[in-house]
């Protein structure tokens, strides 16, 4: 009997962790845009044509949901910039790589409300609780990856004179700045954030 039951058990677990993954992708899509306050049970179900009892089954509360579409939108940010970035030679051309695609990834945006972490860390960033908790986490881990790869460049003599930690918190905000310009239909502002990053990374054609 265990055996006859054993596939069946596996297949329900695959299929929950496949509905789980495709709910939690939706819902960052809509965070993006709505907010992760505005995630609705009802609204998901009605948009991906299932119950609202069965994503209430799959994540037991609206502080669940929220945190999953949290590593949804995590998983994409990896796939899209981080991974394909750090296949380039380490140093200034890593460096660019990483946020070339980050560039790319809040004015062509993979989500329909631009940058995801944008969005969402203005929204929780004077809250407390375990979603501010995650959003905070993932920002600084961001941000570190960013520092450690300048700090590479820098010690190859590609960047001389920048402070690493600085010259990532100046293009987090710039990059920032661009997904606010590319939301509002500023292509000036984004053509700008575009030429700072470039001065800011040393591009002599800048």
């Amino acid at each position: 009997m265990d055996r006859m039951t054993e596939p069946t058990t596996d297949q329900r677990l695959v299929k929950g962790a496949r509905s789980r993954a495709a709910i939690a992708r939706h819902a960052a899509d809509v965070a993006s845009v709505d907010g992760l306050d505005g995630l609705s049970i009802g609204k998901l179900a009605a948009d991906l044509g299932i119950s609202k009892s069965g994503i209430a089954t799959l994540f037991g509360s609206k502080e669940a949901l929220q945190l999953a579409a949290v590593r949804a939108a995590r998983e994409v940010f990896v796939t899209t910039i981080i991974e394909p970035g750090m296949r380039e030679p380490r140093g200034i051309t890593r460096v660019r790589a990483l946020v070339g695609r980050w560039l790319d990834y809040v004015t062509e945006p993979v989500f329909p409300g631009g940058c995801f972490r944008a969005a969402t860390l203005a929204e929780f960033d004077s809250r407390q609780g375990p979603v501010r908790d995650a959003l905070a986490a993932d920002h600084a881990e961001w941000l570190a990856l960013l520092d450690k790869q300048i700090r590479y460049a820098a010690d190859a003599g590609e960047l001389p004179g920048r402070d690493a930690e600085t010259l990532a918190f100046e293009i987090a905000a710039v990059v920032t700045a661009a997904n606010t310009a590319r939301q509002l239909g500023d292509d000036a502002g984004v053509s700008t954030a575009r030429t700072i990053i470039s001065r800011l990374l040393g591009d002599p054609a800048s």
